[in-house]
């Protein structure tokens, strides 16, 4: 097989390269990573001579480009499929990528207000519009749906790990970043997905970061 090389920005801030990053870890696969630090000057241009999108992530695999976090992680459930990226099931399968979708396309007014700063914690809870409460209630909702009907069968989204897991994984690191309290099962699936060793991983490269985003970084203590 040929090898294959994740394109990814800053582990700190960047949580659409989390998402297939810890899906390929959970795959099982070897591979290369790529880091290409965001909002500097020759950040583009780098960039664009992976893929015509200009954005990460991007996985390069041989002659294949692919592009997009979701679809990567498509891609990737096809090369490992003992890896099982998604539930056998036909119906659970169906339900799963409908989760995985609505992480992909939803929840702007949270990612704006909570933007991925995954070394550090809140001094505070930041005050949040209705909008960021009204997605974070559909998020807690949606886990703990999930966690209900998988039962004892592990503990992610649909039992063991999958695809789904790896779209809300950064929301999870976001949660425990300001501060946003959770009840029930859904604090029990995001206490299981931050003990994960890949997660862990992760964490331990965004601290060895050098880069800042003031904006980002404004009402944190990256100390902490």
């Amino acid at each position: 097989m040929s090898a294959l090389t994740l394109v990814i920005g800053n582990w700190n801030y960047s949580s659409w390269s989390l998402r297939p990053w810890i899906a390929l870890r959970m795959s099982g696969l070897a591979f290369e990573v790529e880091r290409i630090p965001l909002y500097q000057a020759d950040s583009k241009a780098r960039l664009l001579a992976h893929s015509d999108a200009g954005r990460v992530p991007v996985l390069e695999h041989g002659d294949v480009t692919v592009w997009e976090s979701l679809a990567i992680c498509e891609y990737l459930a096809e090369l490992a499929p003992r890896a099982r990226l998604w539930p056998d099931d036909t119906a659970t399968r169906a339900r799963a990528r409908s989760v995985a979708t609505e992480m992909h396309g939803g929840f702007p007014a949270l990612r704006q207000a909570l933007q991925m700063n995954f070394r550090a914690r809140a001094k505070r809870t930041p005050a949040l519009s209705d909008a960021v409460r009204a997605e974070i209630a559909r998020i807690e909702s949606l886990w703990s749906d999930c966690r209900r009907r998988a039962g004892d069968s592990g503990p992610f989204l649909f039992g063991r790990f999958t695809i789904a897991d790896a779209m809300y994984a950064p929301v999870v690191s976001r949660f425990r970043t300001y501060g946003v309290a959770l009840a029930g099962a859904a604090q029990s699936y995001a206490d299981a997905i931050w003990a994960l060793p890949a997660m862990q991983e992760w964490g331990e490269h965004a601290a060895r970061e050098v880069e800042r985003m003031p904006d980002t970084d404004r009402l944190l203590d990256p100390a902490a």
